[in-house]
């Protein structure tokens, strides 16, 4: 039963440290880069 309650402690850190670390570099937003292209309408 010891055993069992280290397995389930051990997890329950290494799931709070998993969450720690997606704060941390889970918003990597890629830069925005504006890009104009003319478009040639065919009206006719």
């Amino acid at each position: 039963m010891g055993r069992l309650f280290k397995l389930l402690m051990f997890l329950i850190l290494l799931g709070i440290l998993g969450i720690i670390g997606y704060a941390y570099f889970g918003d990597l937003s890629p830069s925005r880069v504006e890009v104009n292209k003319p478009v040639d309408l065919d009206a006719n």
